[in-house]
C-alpha cells in the first residue's frame, strides 16, 4: 500500500472535467469552481459518517455516559466542518463575477438544490419539511432525481437527530429528584429575583413615574414570556402555534443542564447542546455567506438552477433551523447568584465521589 493507491488519487484527480474545455474555450476559474462543490460533497460525506455515529449513540433507549463524550466529539468535530465550509467562500469568492460568466451558462440546469447528501444532512440534523420554503412553489427536493428523493423521503420517515435529542433530554435524571422539583425550584427563584428587581426599581431614586411604570411593565412581560416553559396550558398554546416544538420536559431539562453546567453529570449534556446550537448556527452562517456570494456574483440574475436567487437563500438562512428552541432557553436564564441551590443528595448523585 502507498499513499497514492491508499488516497485514489489516480481517480480522485482525474475527475475534474471543465464542461467549457470540452467545447474548445476552457474558462481558467472553472476548475476552481469544480474543485471547491466537489469538496464540499466529501465534507457533507463526513458529517453524515459523523452523524451516523451519534444517532446511534442518541437511538437507544438510554446513553451511556462514556458513549455521551463521543457524541459530544463527533458533534464538536461537525461544527469545525461547518466552520470550515465557510471558509472556502473566501476562496471561492476570489473568482470574480465576470469570470463565473465565462462558464456560467454551461452549468444549466444544474444546481446546488440538487445535492442529496445536503438535503440528507438537513433531514438527518432535524429540519422538518413543513418548516420549509417552498423552492419555486415546489418541495425542497423536487430538483432531485426520483432516486435521490426517494432516498431521502426514506430519511424523513426515520427519528432525526433533533427527535432523538428531544427524547434523550425527556429521560433527564435530577430535574426530579426524590423531593426535588426543579420546575417548582426555578419559578420560586424567578419570583424571588423579579420581585427584587420590581422593589429596586420602585424604590430607585433617578427615575422619573413614566421610567418605573415602563420598566415594571417589561418585568410583567418577562413573566409572562417564564409562564410559557413552566405552566402547563401556556405551553399546550404555543406548541400548538408553533412557537415551541421540543416537548415541555426537554425544554425543562435542557434548562437545568444550560443553569448547572457545571456540575459534572450536567457538563457533557450542556457541551452536546452547545455543539447543537452551533451547528444550526454556522450552517446558517454558510446559508447566509451562500447568499451574499450569490448576490455578488450574479446580482438579481436567476440561478443557474432556476432559483429565485439571493433572495430565496437569504430567507432559508432566517427560517432552515432545526434547534431555535435552545436558542430560546436564553430567554429563561438567570444570574449564578440567583439560581436554587440544589439539595445534597441531588447534588452529591450529580459530583464525582472517590472513596477508599
Amino acid at each position: 500500500m502507498d499513499y497514492a493507491g491508499y488516497l485514489k488519487l489516480r481517480e480522485l484527480l482525474s475527475i475534474q472535467e471543465l464542461e467549457s474545455g470540452k467545447r474548445g474555450t476552457p474558462a481558467h476559474d472553472e476548475m476552481l469552481f469544480i474543485v471547491i462543490h466537489q469538496t464540499y460533497e466529501l465534507w457533507f460525506k463526513q458529517i453524515l459518517h459523523e452523524l451516523d455515529l451519534i444517532q446511534d449513540i442518541f437511538g437507544g433507549k438510554a446513553v451511556d455516559d462514556a458513549a455521551l463524550g463521543r457524541a459530544v466529539h463527533s458533534a464538536e468535530r461537525i461544527v469545525k466542518i461547518e466552520q470550515l465550509l465557510v471558509s472556502q467562500i473566501d476562496i471561492l469568492e476570489t473568482m470574480t463575477p465576470m469570470d463565473f460568466l465565462e462558464f456560467r451558462n454551461l452549468l444549466m440546469p444544474s444546481s446546488g438544490f440538487q445535492s442529496e447528501q445536503f438535503r440528507l444532512l438537513e433531514v438527518r440534523l432535524g429540519l422538518k419539511r413543513e418548516a420549509r420554503l417552498a423552492f419555486n412553489d415546489e418541495s425542497f427536493d423536487a430538483s432531485l432525481d426520483p432516486g435521490a428523493r426517494g432516498r431521502v423521503r426514506g430519511q424523513e420517515a426515520k427519528p432525526s437527530l433533533r427527535d432523538q435529542i428531544d427524547d434523550w433530554l425527556s429521560r433527564t435524571p435530577f430535574v426530579d429528584q426524590g423531593g426535588f422539583h426543579f420546575r417548582d425550584a426555578y419559578a420560586k427563584a424567578l419570583d424571588a429575583m423579579l420581585s427584587q428587581d420590581m422593589g429596586q426599581i420602585r424604590t430607585h431614586p433617578h427615575l422619573s413615574q413614566a421610567e418605573k411604570d415602563v420598566q415594571l411593565a417589561s418585568l410583567q412581560k418577562s413573566r409572562a414570556m417564564f409562564d410559557g416553559l413552566l405552566d402547563d396550558a401556556r405551553y399546550a398554546e404555543l406548541h400548538a402555534q408553533g412557537a415551541w416544538t421540543f416537548s415541555r420536559r426537554a425544554l425543562q431539562a435542557a434548562l437545568f443542564l444550560f443553569l448547572y453546567r457545571d456540575e459534572p453529570a450536567a457538563n457533557a449534556g450542556f457541551r452536546m447542546l452547545k455543539a447543537l446550537m452551533d451547528m444550526d448556527e454556522t450552517l446558517a452562517l454558510w446559508r447566509m455567506r451562500h447568499a451574499l456570494m450569490v448576490s455578488r456574483m450574479l446580482g438579481r440574475k436567476v440561478g443557474t438552477g432556476g432559483s429565485s436567487g439571493y433572495d430565496y437563500l437569504r430567507a432559508t438562512a432566517d427560517k432552515h433551523r432545526a434547534y431555535n428552541d435552545l436558542f430560546a432557553i436564553a430567554t429563561f436564564l438567570i444570574p449564578r447568584s440567583a439560581l436554587p441551590p440544589l439539595p445534597d443528595d441531588v447534588r452529591k448523585a450529580m459530583r464525582y465521589r472517590y472513596e477508599a
